[in-house]
């Protein structure tokens, strides 16, 4: 397995992708040939926008369970760069939209490969602590975007806090 340390190309951008583990999680990926998927739904215009026109093969995300126990569980690597979500036009996936006519959908996704799972997940709770992440978009008030930028700063202090030892609860 690929593990990833620190922020690498000067090029690369790093991102965070939220998931409902009840609807897919990180085990779920791993269970997939090549541990490659779509990452599909995404139905906000603006993480649309980071997906269609900002996302580059090679860039790196966390992979966010929210939910329950909402928490970065892993990451992945943008393997295909945005292309139109299919899943908007199929009438019969929880994710259409009425507005997508004929195959074509205003909707976009990318592909992603899992690379790592962390060997503990670094809870919400936990991240909210660290000065260091005061600035991370996931912690800010009222940002529910499912697609979010993350800082290098942030990328690095997040990795660095899944291979400690978890705090005392």
């Amino acid at each position: 397995m690929t593990k990833v340390s620190q922020a690498g190309s000067p090029n690369r951008q790093y991102w965070l992708l939220k998931a409902d583990p009840e609807t897919f999680s990180i085990d779920d990926l791993w269970g997939l040939s090549g541990r490659t998927t779509h990452w599909d739904g995404v139905r906000n215009f603006q993480a649309r926008n980071f997906m269609r026109d900002e996302m580059k093969k090679g860039d790196l995300a966390f992979f966010y369970h929210s939910g329950e126990n909402p928490g970065i569980v892993g990451i992945v690597e943008i393997v295909r760069e945005g292309y139109p979500d299919h899943s908007a036009s199929d009438p019969k996936d929880p994710h259409f939209d009425p507005k997508s006519k004929g195959g074509e959908s205003s909707w976009s996704m990318v592909d992603v490969r899992g690379i790592e799972r962390f060997p503990r997940p670094v809870p919400l709770s936990e991240m909210r602590l660290k000065p260091e992440l005061e600035r991370m978009s996931l912690l800010k008030k009222g940002n529910r975007l499912s697609v979010q930028k993350v800082g290098a700063t942030e990328w690095n202090a997040v990795v660095a806090l899944s291979k400690t030892p978890a705090p005392p609860q």
